[in-house]
């Protein structure tokens, strides 16, 4: 079995009295695509910071790729864009992906131009000129151009539009499928649900689980409506554990549930069922079900996944 591409141990950061980082216990299994959540304050740059060797912890360890970020070696088999991209505006766009591009040794050519045009960017722009967004596209191919064996990712998609973060998506999943990692933060919780194999939850620098989208999704509450051809069989429905939140109205049920839907299922097979709506849900409910199930709720203010810090 192949070495974690990610690995930390009790990582752990402070700025003064503030902990970004407690005790933070993660692995990233290479060839995956990880989604790295947390709502704002979380500590998901500060722990991308560190994986790039741009911030040292306070406590703990960590490996990226069997090594440290700091070796040329390994820094040279990341493709790495930071959440606040900062390029130099006397250059075009062009002209900083080659410079880039001779930092590592070179990368293909042909690569980088069907990069640019996938991505909609016109290198030949002088960076003053860029939307927020065609700057993404700038720190969009710097990371991928060439071809790198871990990238790691803060806010890839902010700024740009759906199209092109439809076409990133495709990118994620081709890198995937070359073998390569993925280490994604984002605040899109939908682009996580459909680019990433596993999540990552963090809140106030502790890490809550980390766990397969599915997993994560088949934990959330999910909303059910039943129409009865007669009399709903209310007091079985009450037997059921996970079942929540039952109204019923003439032939009509609504309720919540989590987990494993059999026991439903088996009743209503013995059932007359004139129709059924079953909502299947989604990354951010299954987000906001995790607090509350430690007794916690997203703060007033917090943005699901996105962070300064």
């Amino acid at each position: 079995m192949s070495s974690p591409a990610i690995q930390c141990d009790r990582l752990s950061k402070r700025f003064g009295e503030i902990s970004a980082l407690s005790e933070l216990t993660l692995e990233v299994q290479a060839g995956q695509v990880t989604g790295y959540l947390g709502p704002n304050g979380a500590g998901k740059t500060t722990t991308i910071r560190i994986l790039m060797g741009l911030s040292c912890p306070t406590g703990g360890t960590f490996q990226v790729l069997g090594g440290s970020p700091q070796d040329p070696a390994v820094r040279a088999r990341i493709g790495y864009l930071p959440g606040e991209l900062r390029l130099d505006e006397r250059f075009r766009g062009g002209e900083l992906l080659e410079h880039w591009s001779r930092l590592r040794g070179g990368v293909d050519h042909h690569h980088r131009v069907r990069l640019c045009e996938r991505l909609d960017l016109d290198p030949s722009r002088p960076v003053r000129t860029l939307s927020t967004g065609n700057r993404r596209k700038v720190g969009l191919v710097g990371a991928f151009q060439s071809r790198p064996d871990l990238l790691i990712l803060d806010e890839p998609t902010s700024g740009l539009d759906p199209l092109v973060q439809a076409e990133f998506l495709l990118l994620v999943r081709e890198a995937r499928e070359a073998g390569g990692t993925v280490f994604l933060s984002s605040h899109a919780l939908a682009e996580v649900q459909r680019a990433a194999d596993r999540v990552a939850v963090i809140r106030q620098g502790r890490l809550l689980t980390e766990t397969t989208v599915d997993a994560l999704r088949h934990s959330a509450v999910q909303r059910i409506e039943v129409w009865f051809a007669g009399e709903p069989p209310e007091p079985e429905l009450h037997q059921i554990a996970t079942l929540r939140d039952l109204a019923v109205e003439g032939g009509h049920v609504s309720f919540t549930m989590t987990g494993d839907l059999d026991p439903l299922l088996a009743l209503l097979a013995t059932q007359s069922v004139r129709s059924l709506i079953a909502r299947e849900p989604d990354l951010e409910e299954a987000f906001l079900a995790l607090y509350q199930d430690r007794g916690e709720a997203p703060r007033p203010g917090d943005r699901l996944g996105a962070s300064p810090t």
